[in-house]
């Protein structure tokens, strides 16, 4: 296996944070937020208004929870007010309309485990949860992510330099998920391309795959879903249908292959700018697991998770009537000054606490370890196998961008050929 099947150009298109693919979610945004958003928690942990109307952006953007016009709309800024919604998610639920009033529902059809909530979000998370468990990382590493982390650097180690954002860290996410589900490389990219804007195509690239695991299980991701048995509350276990593989396979897709990559280049970035830092790392790799930490805290990738309130509520100095859409600026969370001391700056020696970067509660990101392990491998890799790795002086600079989907523009490097 190559890389000369990924189009170089086409993942600039695909990748790039302001390009059109990440317009409506503010791509195009390339100032600080952080200013605006302390301010805005100093003067109150919630305030009506969505996260970008209240950072002085009017346009209308698009991310979970938006727009929704006709709903009143809140953001909260504070840690404490973000973990309290994130844990009673009987109040502030994950989908507009409740999807587990019936706890026998039957088939999940198109129906996300993201809009989930109760006894059917259990039932059918637990069907995949055990394969992105701490205990079946080698199983990700030896299958997919080191073999695709290493590919990548074979194609500029002789170089001398390279672009790592796009080039590098854009790229191990969406191979590692589509070489989970069997999807040759020269395919990762139509599925990328599809997942805002043509789910059919995605499945009709899954629909072989499905029926090959069937006929035929592998090691691989496909074959657990088709093996996988959905107990129902009466005790009878089923299989998944087709269908319900499909809708799996889209989150899983969507998930694996879209943030990643932006907390990779922040945290590489983050590393580039503070050479001392790098050094250190580059030293002693036990630091590289507080590195990738703090920079979860520092500048999560994803700034904003939102909830749809289930009753009228006193929440945190606000009367919020049933309805309302609940936007938690986790980003803002993760730098409050009551839980983290000097938050603005980047520090890896700081005790680890829990951020709220991977949100929590019973939808705390399934695949949160994979891309520990996606981000720990990379970045191993680059140190060890190109010394005197450095920021290019000639080029533009890495800055960070983005309102609901931030990360880091081109990160343009020189280092030694060995």
């Amino acid at each position: 296996m190559t890389t000369e099947s990924l189009d170089r150009v086409r993942m600039r298109e695909l990748f790039d944070l302001r390009g059109s693919y990440n317009e409506l979610t503010g791509g195009h945004y390339d100032g600080d937020p952080y200013p605006t958003w302390h301010r805005l928690r100093e003067e109150g942990p919630v305030h009506p208004g969505t996260v970008h109307e209240l950072t002085g952006r009017p346009e209308t953007l698009y991310f979970q929870g938006l727009p929704f016009p006709d709903r009143p709309h809140f953001s909260a800024f504070s840690y404490d007010a973000c973990m309290e919604a994130f844990r009673d998610p009987a109040v502030f639920a994950s989908s507009p309309e409740a999807v587990d009033a019936d706890p026998e529902a039957g088939s999940l059809g198109h129906q996300s485990m993201l809009s989930m909530g109760g006894v059917q979000h259990r039932r059918y998370r637990g069907l995949v949860q055990p394969s992105f468990l701490p205990s079946n990382a080698e199983w990700w590493m030896k299958n997919w992510i080191e073999e695709t982390v290493h590919l990548l650097v074979d194609g500029f180690a002789g170089d001398g330099h390279a672009e790592l954002n796009v080039d590098f860290c854009a790229a191990i996410p969406v191979l590692t998920i589509t070489g989970s589900f069997g999807i040759p490389m020269e395919q990762a990219l139509d599925i990328r391309a599809a997942l805002t804007r043509d789910h059919q195509k995605i499945i009709d690239i899954l629909t072989p795959v499905v029926a090959a695991r069937r006929a035929e299980p592998r090691d691989d991701l496909i074959s657990i879903l088709v093996q996988a048995e959905l107990t129902d509350e009466a005790g009878v276990a089923q299989r998944l249908t087709d269908e319900e593989i499909y809708t799996f396979s889209l989150l899983l897709l969507a998930a694996g292959s879209g943030t990643t990559w932006k907390q990779m280049g922040t945290t590489i970035t983050a590393l580039l700018q503070r050479p001392d830092v790098l050094n250190a790392v580059r030293e002693d790799r036990k630091l590289l697991r507080p590195a990738i930490e703090e920079t979860l805290r520092w500048m999560p990738t994803d700034p904003m998770f939102s909830r749809w309130v289930t009753e009228d509520i006193e929440f945190h100095g606000q009367r919020i009537p049933k309805g309302a859409v609940m936007h938690l600026c986790v980003a803002a969370a993760n730098r409050d000054p009551a839980r983290w001391d000097s938050p603005d700056e980047f520090d890896i020696m700081r005790p680890l606490k829990s951020t709220l970067a991977f949100g929590q509660g019973s939808h705390i990101c399934l695949g949160m370890h994979v891309a520990r392990g996606e981000m720990t491998a990379g970045i191993n890799a680059l140190l060890d196998r190109l010394p005197g790795l450095r920021l290019d002086p000639d080029a533009e600079p890495p800055s960070f961008v983005g309102m609901y989907e931030r990360g880091a523009t081109a990160i343009p490097v020189l280092f030694d050929v060995k």
